[in-house]
């Protein structure tokens, strides 16, 4: 065994770039060049003299770009500190500590190898691998020892617990080949991760979506693909021999985009799970750009995000940033990105429909997916943001030891579900994981039309046998469409977190925070009396609770449930968001034998929505046959949208057939969600 891990750091040995030619990883003389005129060490300089959080990457650039041996100096002595601390506890630790005192010292090693002597290369190498690399890959990598597999903490813990101390076996490869061995486990260990599927007897999910996000959120999104990416970087720099091919990085770039929401303010994003309102992925599309894979958006991104307060980015005037941060070509950033307005995570549960990438349009995220560690409890909620803020939110997160984290803020109440018995998902869920998760599918984009469904049943399946949630989105109202059955009867409530202010208005609930309006209208279940009751349990009510605030888990906000009168089995909510509330069309509730309806009224344009009660799980052996208008059609869900009494376009829901007086505009043996406009059928 020796001998072969003796041939295959040799073999590593001869395939690393050249010897002592000044430093490999990031700072090479390619890569500092741009910043070596006068307003470029200007900067340098300045960043040197005031950068506290990074201060080894900060003085190793100014040495790098100025020459000044006080700045080489600074860092020696930084490095030589971190070699006689001790005391109890003589390792850096074996989790994302150590991992970032690596790549510190990776950086400042790397940077100023020449100014050393060879006793202190030694010395600070010796260090760097037996206080930080070894104890990090001990534990998470190496087959003799580890304790961790991609199944226990297969997420961004393991991105940084491996990848980071590896840029430190990058920069200590000639002084401590004992790395080698090591630097090609980590090889293959990159497309593993890259790879990881989920799984079924331990109920974790695959890391990575097939369409490139990250189930963990946003935040941790940024975050997991940096480390690596990171890596990836210097890997590229320091050896010949390449890293795997990943295909999936193709796409990992836009998810930062497809969930972004651009306004007039700082960039937001969808903040589901252990996220933030304005996390962003700046540090991994910087790292894309570098590594050569570039698309012109991702400017447009960047040009978002360049001064990012978001302590996980790269800021073009931090060190790594004035290095790698792509400023010169921010000019070249297209006016808006060339993405579609909607975009599918099947794999994670995610979804996001915009109707403009222009600020301060309109933006919904829906979410139901895999429940566990950074995603919380909660499949089928979903986000609004609308005229430049986020009315529509989540509850957000705190600080993890405080124990409103596990009792509230992970937890179903804290997120636009619907609850049976004030239950929503397990509460162990968040610990253990869902062993049956949420899905999102069939996204249908046409312009004006949107459509997408949400199944929580799994994750809710102690008390649920249906829940699901379908958003059918036609100009400037969203319908929300629950279709909800339980094992046993009992109270269903209707849940809704907003930020800003709130206020009953007739059948509406208004919802304001600067120039951003919406109103919120229960259709179904059936009021008795028109307006919400305040008080009487015979009628549907409106019932202000209290939530926590985001990031403040002393500081009570308000948030609402619409309850139904009584108990029941089987529940159908029928909600419409008005967008435009100011000016809002003409809404009214339509009802069938078997079908509850909606016609929505602007003008000369009329659309009527059906949703089939036949369809919902009933019917079972025989089709859902029903006449929905006058159209006859088996479909789930039905929309007919009419101008100047001339029907101009079909929405299709989970239906074969649609027909009328002998003219039949769509056929097919089995169920598909379709729209039919200008003569042409679309399936999707």
């Amino acid at each position: 065994m020796k001998k072969v891990l003796f041939l295959i750091g040799l073999c590593s040995m001869l395939l690393c770039a050249a010897g002592n030619d000044g430093p490999r990883l990031l700072f090479t003389e390619a890569n500092i060049a741009h910043l070596k005129n006068a307003a470029g060490r200007e900067k340098v300089i300045r960043l040197a003299e005031r950068e506290k959080k990074h201060r080894m990457e900060a003085l190793s650039l100014a040495w790098r770009v100025t020459g000044d041996r006080k700045y080489a100096g600074a860092v020696r002595e930084l490095l030589l500190r971190e070699c006689r601390n001790s005391g109890r506890n003589r390792e850096w630790g074996g989790g994302l500590g150590g991992a970032h005192k690596c790549l510190d010292m990776a950086i400042g090693f790397d940077s100023i190898r020449d100014f050393l002597t060879p006793d202190e290369r030694r010395k600070i190498a010796s260090s760097i691998v037996e206080r930080g690399i070894r104890p990090l890959l001990k534990e998470w990598l190496l087959g003799e020892t580890r304790m961790t597999a991609l199944d226990s903490m297969g997420h961004n813990w393991w991105s940084s617990c491996v990848f980071l101390p590896g840029v430190a076996a990058l920069a200590v490869s000639e002084e401590e080949p004992c790395v080698l061995p090591w630097l090609e486990r980590m090889k293959t260990a990159s497309a593993e991760w890259f790879g990881y599927p989920g799984s079924l007897l331990n109920t974790k999910p695959a890391t990575f979506d097939s369409n490139g996000g990250f189930y963990e959120s946003v935040g941790y999104a940024n975050y997991a693909l940096s480390t690596f990416l990171l890596f990836r970087t210097a890997w590229r720099n320091a050896r010949k021999d390449p890293l795997p091919e990943i295909p999936l990085l193709e796409k990992t770039g836009d998810f930062f985009l497809q969930v972004c929401y651009p306004n007039s303010g700082k960039l937001m994003s969808l903040n589901f799970g252990d996220s933030s309102l304005h996390a962003v992925g700046s540090a991994p599309l910087v790292w894309l750009w570098t590594n050569g894979i570039r698309r012109s958006r991702y400017l447009w991104y960047l040009a978002q995000t360049a001064d990012s307060e978001y302590k996980e980015a790269i800021r073009r005037d931090s060190p790594l940033g004035l290095v790698f941060f792509p400023s010169a070509d921010l000019s070249r950033a297209p006016d808006l990105p060339d993405l579609p307005c909607s975009a599918l995570y099947p794999d994670m549960g995610w979804a996001v429909m915009r109707d403009s990438w222009k600020p301060d349009s309109t933006m919904l995220g829906v979410k139901s997916g895999f429940t566990w560690n950074h995603a919380h409890a909660d499949a089928g909620s979903f986000l609004l943001f609308h005229r430049g803020e986020n009315l529509l939110i989540d509850s957000g997160n705190c600080w993890y030891p405080h124990p409103e984290y596990d009792a509230y803020y992970r937890q179903s109440q804290a997120h636009n579900v619907t609850l049976f018995n004030g239950m929503g998902e397990n509460p162990e869920d968040t610990y253990h994981g869902s062993k049956f998760p949420g899905t999102v599918r069939h996204l249908v984009d046409a312009g004006s039309l949107k459509y997408v469904l949400a199944d929580a049943t799994g994750p809710t399946s102690q008390n649920f046998i249906r829940n699901y949630r379908s958003f059918l989105w036609i100009d400037d109202v969203i319908l929300i469409f629950d279709d909800l059955k339980t094992l046993k009867p009992g109270k269903f409530e209707w849940l809704l977190h907003f930020d800003g202010s709130a206020r009953r208005k007739g059948d509406d609930l208004e919802i304001a925070r600067g120039k951003a309006r919406i109103a919120v209208r229960p259709l179904f279940p059936e009021r008795l009396a028109g307006a919400f009751a305040h008080d009487t349990p015979e009628r549907l009510r409106l019932v202000e609770k209290s939530g926590l605030k985001d990031h403040a888990q002393k500081t009570p906000v308000p948030y609402y449930a619409i309850v139904p009168p009584g108990e029941a089995r089987v529940m159908k909510f029928i909600t419409a968001i008005l967008l435009n509330p100011e000016n809002p069309p003409q809404i009214e509730r339509l009802e069938a034998v078997h079908a509850h309806g909606v016609r929505i009224v602007r003008g000369e344009k009329k659309t009527e929505v059906w949703l089939n009660l036949l369809a919902d799980g009933r019917m079972r052996h025989r089709n859902s046959c029903n006449t929905l208008g006058s159209w006859d059609t088996d479909a789930y869900l039905f929309a007919v949208t009419s101008e100047k009494g001339n029907p101009v376009r079909f929405f299709i829901g989970n239906g074969s057939y649609l027909r009328r007086n002998g003219e039949v505009l769509l056929d097919s043996l089995k169920k598909v969600f379709a729209v039919r406009e200008n003569g042409t059928v679309t399936i999707y």
